[in-house]
């Protein structure tokens, strides 16, 4: 099974999160939404779901340290 990777460090936010989540895809958005809800406000809509999956990257994308924030796609 392929794992992937949510990180928090590639979009700007207000509290410079730096969460990365990896693993399996359906695990990873899980884990996501329900970081997404408690620390950034956001509301788990199945649109939010969509959205979240859409960014989800290669798990061999993953490089440690800082990343340069981009802004969140609208």
């Amino acid at each position: 099974m392929e794992r992937v990777m949510a990180d928090c460090r590639r979009f700007e936010s207000d509290s410079n999160c730096q969460l990365t989540i990896i693993g399996p895809a359906d695990d990873v958005v899980a884990a996501a939404v329900q970081h997404a809800v408690a620390s950034h406000g956001h509301q788990d809509t199945p649109e939010m779901r969509e959205q979240l999956r859409a960014m989800l990257e290669p798990e061999s994308a993953y490089v440690s340290g800082e990343r340069t924030p981009e802004p969140f796609p609208a």
